[in-house]
């Protein structure tokens, strides 16, 4: 079996690149909404959660504050280093147990914004960065999540750069919308000598 990382910044598409090797029958592991999940239905994860963050950190019908606890961690690195030591080690035995569920899969990708961040991407075997214009990216979200241009920018910003992901990547995909993305995945293919289609 073959495990791919698939990364890159806000508003790259990176659910759109990870939808299109769906299409292919390539199972995808998306870290972050699996994330979300295990920091409601993992109690273990929620205690955590509550004695770092406060009890306000959830709901009372026990859905996460989402805004509460960002708030909470974009201003404070060592908070948000916390967090992240909570959850990215129960995503990690999320996604080992995943991939023993699909274990008769020849090839597997792992979709997450915090690939490299999280450390995650050295149990992988290629990395794949999907990049896109910086304007286009800030549009995309503006479109999807209804916020000012100076709101996008802040995210953008408080992210890893396309540079600095390029650097841990075996591979880049340009989601500009000026290249086939279906040809550059079949490209990808070819590189690593994987036939899905």
């Amino acid at each position: 079996m073959t495990l791919v990382g698939l990364t890159g910044g806000i508003g790259s598409g990176k659910s759109y690149i990870s939808a299109v090797f769906e299409h292919l029958n390539v199972p995808v592991y998306y870290a972050d909404d699996r994330s979300k999940k295990i920091m409601t239905d993992n109690p273990k994860v929620v205690e955590s959660v509550k004695d770092l963050l406060g009890e306000e950190a959830y709901f009372d019908d026990g859905r996460l504050n989402k805004q509460y606890v960002a708030r909470k961690i974009f201003s404070d690195y060592e908070l948000k280093k916390k967090l992240e030591a909570i959850v990215h080690p129960a995503v990690k035995k999320d996604f080992s147990e995943w991939v023993k569920q699909n274990k008769e899969e020849k090839l597997i990708v792992k979709e997450s914004a915090l690939l490299i961040e999280s450390g995650s991407y050295k149990d992988l075997d290629y990395i794949v960065v999907v990049t896109a214009q910086l304007e286009l990216r800030i549009k995309r979200v503006m479109d999807r999540d209804k916020k000012s241009e100076k709101e996008v920018l802040t995210l953008v910003n408080a992210q890893m750069s396309d540079d600095e992901r390029i650097k841990f990547s075996d591979f880049v995909i340009d989601n500009s919308g000026e290249v086939l993305i279906l040809s550059q995945i079949v490209e990808f293919l070819k590189k690593i000598n994987i036939n899905v289609i």
